[in-house]
């Protein structure tokens, strides 16, 4: 399961970096497969009760690659994380397949509170530098959110947000619809 796993990785790095020259490149070389192999062996020792290993191999890779990801996260087969230093994901942040997460990017809480805290982040989406999506909520299939956003509520499905706070710009590649009272209608 892990090499099924780290081979999706090393395909969406492929597929997603025009960068990348080569399989042995992108398996040795890249930051973000790396933290995710990581990723995957800690969150294997968290399911089976071993926290502090888990810990310990998350702390580790967060010194060698600059992406801290909680071992309990959950995160599918098939993410790139690209140009990762300074990616955060929190313990109760879920990531689908096919999604693509950018340097800086902080997938984290806002508080102390208990349960779900960290968000959902659906199939598809981009989650662009510097963006900081914070609480626990989801963001919608092949969403993209801007570069430097400050996310603290639900992203539709195919819609793109910016700004701090992040605002809906574009909903399936168009504007969204304005209502006579200002709110936007999705």
């Amino acid at each position: 399961m892990l090499f099924e796993s780290w081979r999706k990785d090393i395909a969406a790095a492929k597929r997603h970096d025009p960068a990348a020259r080569s399989t042995l490149e992108v398996a040795l070389l890249y930051p973000g497969v790396r933290a995710l192999a990581s990723h995957r062996r800690a969150a294997f020792f968290w399911r089976h009760k071993m926290k502090f290993l888990a810990r310990y191999l998350s702390e580790r890779a967060k010194r060698k690659t600059g992406i801290e990801i909680h071992p309990a996260a959950k995160i599918a087969a098939g993410v790139f994380i690209d140009h990762g230093a300074g990616v955060v994901i929190g313990e109760t942040a879920e990531v689908e397949e096919g999604v693509v997460i950018y340097q800086g990017v902080t997938l984290g809480g806002t508080g102390k509170e208990k349960g779900k805290r960290h968000p959902t982040v659906k199939r598809g989406a981009v989650i662009s530098c510097g963006a900081k999506v914070l609480g626990g909520f989801t963001v919608g299939e092949e969403a993209r959110v801007g570069a430097g956003a400050v996310v603290l509520e639900e992203v539709p499905p195919r819609a793109t947000v910016v700004g701090v706070p992040a605002k809906v710009v574009k909903v399936r590649g168009a504007a969204p619809l304005q209502s006579g009272n200002g709110h936007e209608d999705l």
